[in-house]
């Protein structure tokens, strides 16, 4: 029964909602039967379901021996709930406060998800993000190595040795504070530009397969001497692959929007 369209009609046509035979009241659904009674209180079939689905996104099966054992659980729980309360525990402050924020996270966990129902992300936009994220990404992946310093002086006293011969790999083990690759001779394994610094990246993809950078590169980090080992095309994953990851991103950077907007609209004290 609508109860919109029903005023409407009563407002239209004078005397409609009272020349109508009384609608019989629907029959209520029959109450579902507990899932158990423990002491005389029984537990509710809606919360064997609601464990049950738990269990099914863990990978479990629905079958007897798994409602079997939803049943134990819960059984388990209204027992030990029982004894709880006539201890008074719950009236401690502490588990008044931790039911109070459990209570907060269900509520806000379910308004989000209806949020996100109500404004999914559309399949153009993955396309859009996925489109952005394969040029920042670039064509080609690069093998490098580097030797990081505090000062550019110990940069360029490094490149003099490295022009008189000396091995790259003995020179990052030896002077490179960046203790994740020194001991590897200074290896960066494969990555695309993006992945570095813009100064760092900018200068690696610039250079020729064998060569090292003849004066230092500045980051936030410290001075660099770069050398690149190899070159090669770059594997970028296809849409198929990332696009949930994507959607979880994009929905979130949504969220993130929806908490800021509501934040400047609030007033925080």
């Amino acid at each position: 029964m609508n109860i919109r369209l029903l005023l409407a009609a009563a407002v239209l046509v004078p005397g409609l909602a009272l020349a109508q035979v009384p609608e019989k009241k629907a029959a209520k659904p029959a109450p579902a039967k507990p899932v158990a009674t423990v002491n005389g209180v029984p537990v509710p079939q809606a919360r064997a379901e609601f464990l049950l689905q738990q269990q099914l996104q863990r990978g479990g099966s629905d079958n007897e021996q798994m409602r079997g054992m939803v049943r134990e659980e819960l059984v388990n729980r209204e027992v030990l709930m029982q004894e709880a309360q006539k201890t008074g525990i719950a009236k401690q402050a502490e588990v008044q406060a931790q039911l109070d924020m459990a209570r907060q996270e269900i509520i806000v966990t379910a308004y989000l998800r209806d949020w996100v129902r109500k404004h999914p992300v559309t399949d153009a936009e993955v396309q859009k993000e996925y489109e952005r994220a394969r040029a920042q990404h670039g064509d080609k992946e690069y093998k490098a190595r580097h030797i990081l310093v505090e000062t550019e002086d110990e940069a360029r006293a490094l490149i003099a040795q490295l022009n008189k011969g000396g091995k790259f790999d003995d020179l990052a083990a030896k002077s490179s504070k960046d203790t994740g690759t020194a001991q590897r001779g200074g290896d960066l394994d494969w990555n695309v530009p993006a992945t570095y610094d813009k100064a760092f990246g900018d200068a690696m993809a610039k250079l020729e397969k064998g060569k090292f950078t003849d004066t230092p590169v500045r980051t936030r980090f410290g001075f660099h001497v770069i050398q690149l080992d190899d070159v090669r095309p770059a594997r970028f994953a296809a849409l198929a692959e990332v696009k949930p990851r994507i959607q979880q991103m994009l929905a979130q950077k949504r969220i993130d929007e929806l908490v800021k907007g509501l934040r400047a609209k609030a007033k925080i004290e």
